[in-house]
């Protein structure tokens, strides 16, 4: 789906900090942004433009534009150290593409592109560079899936009723690139539209069915029982312009952790940017269930992250950032800190999470001041 963003705030008990803003040195609406560690972090955005940083923001290098990539949107990026990322261009048919960098973003080659005259890719993922996931917006009747098991030298469709879906109804939101989530060889991902909010899963990893009886199990790999399934969310509001935006995972660790089953999911009607109703839900057992947050973000989100060091949660939009810190029931605006001297805006005009980084339009890139959100 093709998405945008707008502007306001909602008064509320608020924590001071905020985001330092960073010289990005473009004037591209950045959508992409993912953050390596170490310092290392990548964005994208419009008109071919990819950025890198090897020293947690301070410079903010301008990379070559991918070959014929000069008109694409780039609105995802996943990257791999300081010189191997892969990014995702989100257009119509071939305007869909990825292209992969081993050498620090000198040059690119072209790896993947939309074989669907009608496809839109919507968000990119990868889990320890080996396994990757590609969401696009449904054709023939279901979403276009994509999965690589080989760091995206192939991509394999995935065929599964649990995956259909009219396209006239559902859809993604190449928002942020935080539709789509993963581990390993599973994967999970959010939609919208006029079909209303949902959130799907896939049960099977390495061919065995998560959380399933030794029956179900071989009822999954015999292919009598869908692999996939899809839960409502409440967010959102039926329409073409609302649904789920970006999904979270608290984190993803060995053994049967409660944290392990906590995801958090933004969004509401980018088309009504400050209507703070049907903005967030949160689910505690891995998706199977969900609960509208009890007091929502105060408008329209499109990125949601935690932050482990925190132990809260994050998530920004066009007129400003909520955190929360009860796992997404209910969130509290923070502002601008004039000790600080943030600029007045320093809340908002934000469209995609990594943290510590923050992406938004016109080349804006924000770097989470830890501490002082700590206070």
């Amino acid at each position: 789906m093709h998405r945008l963003v707008l502007l306001v705030v909602l008064a509320a008990p608020s924590a001071q900090a905020q985001w330092q803003i960073q010289t990005s040195n473009t004037t591209a609406d950045l959508r992409g942004i993912h953050s390596v560690g170490n310092g290392v972090a990548w964005a994208s955005g419009t008109n071919g433009t990819v950025l890198r940083t090897e020293d947690g923001g301070y410079v903010w290098q301008t990379c070559a534009i991918p070959p014929g990539a000069e008109k694409l949107d780039f609105r995802g990026i996943q990257a791999f150290d300081s010189n191997t990322a892969i990014v995702m261009s989100s257009g119509k048919g071939d305007l869909s593409r990825l292209y992969k960098t081993t050498d620090g973003c000198h040059t690119w080659k072209l790896i993947f592109t939309n074989p669907d005259k009608d496809g839109f890719f919507d968000a990119l993922y990868f889990d320890r560079g080996k396994w990757g996931w590609l969401l696009g917006d449904p054709v023939h009747g279901m979403f276009a899936l994509f999965a690589t098991d080989d760091s995206a030298k192939t991509w394999i469709r995935q065929i599964n009723d649990g995956l259909k879906a009219d396209p006239r109804t559902q859809g993604a939101f190449a928002a942020s690139n935080t539709t789509l989530i993963g581990q390993y060889v599973a994967a999970k991902f959010v939609s919208g539209g006029i079909g209303g909010a949902n959130f799907y899963v896939s049960w099977m990893v390495h061919n065995t069915c998560l959380d399933c009886s030794a029956e179900e199990s071989e009822e999954y790999k015999a292919g009598k029982k869908n692999s996939w399934t899809h839960e409502r969310v409440p967010i959102g509001n039926d329409t073409e312009s609302s649904g789920v935006f970006s999904v979270a995972q608290k984190q993803y660790l060995p053994g049967n952790n409660e944290d392990n089953w906590i995801i958090a999911a933004v969004g509401g009607d980018y088309a009504k940017p400050d209507d703070s109703t049907a903005t967030a839900a949160y689910s505690k057992d891995g998706g199977k269930t969900w609960t509208a947050a009890q007091t929502p973000p105060h408008g329209y989100r499109s990125s949601v992250a935690y932050d482990p060091t925190l132990k809260l949660w994050i998530t920004v939009g066009p007129n400003g950032t909520d955190v929360s810190t009860d796992d997404g029931r209910n969130w509290r605006a923070i502002h601008p800190s004039a000790a600080l001297h943030e600029p007045p805006d320093a809340d908002r005009n934000w469209n995609a999470l990594s943290l510590p980084f923050v992406a938004g339009p016109k080349g804006r890139i924000g770097k989470l001041v830890e501490a002082a959100l700590g206070k």
